[in-house]
């Protein structure tokens, strides 16, 4: 199981939901996506993606300036 960290700090919706789905795609099942995000409206649109994609937010972690979500790619 590898992670792999993505980095969107700065970027404002959609392109967190949009920068993290396209990552989601490259990853084999059972590994993890570690997506740190900077827009407040990503704890919203994250976790409905997940919801859509079918994998899981492991841990959510917020703090005032960042946001970080670690996803584990789903099996197919």
């Amino acid at each position: 199981m590898t992670t792999t960290k993505l980095d969107l700090a700065g970027l404002k919706c959609p392109l967190p939901a949009l920068k993290t789905r396209k990552a989601l795609k490259t990853l084999p099942p059972g590994d993890r996506l570690e997506v740190l995000c900077t827009d407040p409206l990503s704890v919203i649109d994250i976790p409905n993606l997940i919801r859509e994609t079918g994998d899981k937010v492991e841990i959510t972690e917020r703090s005032q300036d960042r946001i970080v979500f670690l996803i584990e790619k789903a099996e197919q």
